[in-house]
């Protein structure tokens, strides 16, 4: 067995016991972000329980990959694995949030230039397709290999061992830096993540197709049309009513000349 260092968790202790219960407590603490974003959302554009499985779901999948990926590399240093699971973390959320939002933009912009409904992200059909939210789902995982890819090239640059050895070195006890490195850390950071991701992934509600009005469906194209023909429709009124005035007016005044007059006389 590998000596135990006498700072810092040992090698193993990610996938012990207690590692594997920090990690699914973290996993039910973090996910359950995404259910009160749901429930932030306005009621009229709140997403079912369905669209809102197939939007999560994305993000459940990559951020497997993403922590199993850390914890297979942190098992293969003979330092403390805790610190180097750390600085795979932190960079996942600073330069891999980055890649993340540029790898969504690229595959969207694709997509729809190719008029690829289905894999739009956030788009499933009516009613929803599960197909559809198959190929998000790769198009999502496709960008977190990318991401990975390059945090891991970017952990070969010189200087991140010492960074390692400092960075949790003043935690005496294993077990409280298995913690923090395990649930506290990852807790905060998830949170923002997926808050963030999820509203880039979503369907966004710029404004709805149609309207209710009075129980009739309305285009906004025709709402428009009906509210401009009801604006201009009083001045056409009252310049018609300023005509007739003015007309009537002329031959009223026309009559009055044409009109004989007498004198009584006594």
């Amino acid at each position: 067995a590998a000596p135990r260092p006498a700072h810092g968790c040992g090698s193993g202790a990610l996938l012990g016991r207690f590692g594997v219960l920090l990690q699914a407590l973290l996993a039910l603490c973090a996910f359950s972000t995404l259910m009160l974003k749901r429930f932030k959302e306005p009621k009229a554009e709140r997403r079912p329980w369905r669209i809102w499985f197939y939007d999560t779901s994305k993000q459940a999948i990559g951020a497997l990959f993403i922590h199993f990926a850390n914890v297979f590399l942190s098992d293969l240093t003979e330092e403390d694995p805790c610190s180097l699971y750390l600085i795979n973390f932190i960079l996942d959320a600073t330069l891999g949030m980055l890649l993340i939002w540029l790898g969504v933009k690229v595959v969207s912009w694709i997509v729809q230039h190719n008029k690829y409904t289905y894999l739009v992200f956030g788009e499933y059909g009516d009613p929803p397709q599960a197909a559809a939210w198959i190929g998000q789902c790769i198009l999502y995982l496709l960008i977190m290999v990318f991401e990975k890819t390059v945090i891991s090239l970017v952990l070969l640059i010189p200087g991140w061992t010492k960074l390692q050895q400092i960075l949790l070195g003043y935690i005496p006890s294993p077990q409280l830096e298995l913690v923090l490195v395990m649930f506290v850390v990852p807790f905060i950071v998830n949170a923002i993540m997926f808050w963030v991701v999820d509203s880039l992934i979503m369907r966004k509600y710029k404004q709805k197709d149609t309207l209710d009005i009075n129980g009739s469906t309305e285009t906004p194209r025709a709402r428009r049309t009906e509210e401009s023909q009801v604006l201009l429709s009083p001045d056409m009124d009252f310049d018609q009513s300023e005509s007739d005035q003015d007309v009537s007016g002329l031959q009223g005044t026309s009559q009055k000349m044409k009109q004989p007059s007498y004198q009584v006389v006594i």
